[in-house]
């Protein structure tokens, strides 16, 4: 999978966690960026993308996160590592 395709499948993600049917979001999105992206939503995006990916990402991966960019890096890379 591309980070492209990675990018579509989260703004889904993103929409329907956020209700926003036109939330885009950017390598550059952080939560200051997203109303509504608390500490709740971050969890449930998280749990959200695992599931939607087939992944785990591990609790210091997550604390690690900047922006959406380095999670879509985070998520191509365990996608690769899957195979």
């Amino acid at each position: 999978m591309t980070e492209a395709q990675i990018y579509e499948k989260l703004t889904v993600l993103f929409q329907d966690i956020f209700d926003d049917d036109h939330l885009t979001i950017h390598a550059d999105t952080t939560a200051g960026d997203v109303a509504g992206w608390d500490s709740f939503n971050h969890i449930n995006l998280i749990v959200s993308a695992e599931a939607a990916f087939g992944i785990k990402i591990q609790s210091a991966e997550i604390e690690e996160l900047q922006n959406v960019g380095q999670f879509v890096k985070l998520i191509h890379h365990r996608l690769a590592a899957k195979g």
